[in-house]
């Protein structure tokens, strides 16, 4: 290794930086104070987390395939009361997952099971 004017020249620059008692002026770091706890006050009131509920999820998509099956039904099958019954088959099924669904809800208490909580950023304003 070799010494380096330049070095100690950085160096006694650092410790001459470090030595600086520079004090704020008492009515600013109030202010700043002031303006800190103000928007700590306003993220302490939003809440944490925005949690969605997808309690309904399954009853949509057990409804949405139903229905769907039940459209191919009466457009595939020929017999006229052949489709009609696998329509209303598929459409009943499809009411039974809404009265399950609603069932579940009540005695199972899924609402808060079945939830996606995402957090949210705090912004500084």
């Amino acid at each position: 290794m070799r010494d380096n004017h330049s070095d100690m020249k950085m160096e006694e620059a650092i410790w001459a930086s470090m030595k600086m008692t520079e004090v704020p002026d008492p009515e600013l770091n109030s202010k700043l104070k002031t303006a800190l706890y103000r928007q700590e006050a306003v993220l302490g009131k939003q809440p944490a987390m925005h949690k969605i509920s997808l309690w309904y999820l399954p009853m949509v998509l057990n409804l949405l395939t139903f229905s769907l099956l039940a459209l191919a039904a009466l457009l595939m099958i020929e017999n006229i009361y052949l489709s009609y019954f696998a329509a209303g088959v598929c459409l009943y099924i499809g009411m039974a997952g809404i009265l399950l669904t609603a069932a579940g809800v009540k005695r199972a208490n899924i609402k808060e099971d079945i939830m996606i909580c995402i957090e949210k950023r705090g912004v500084w304003t």
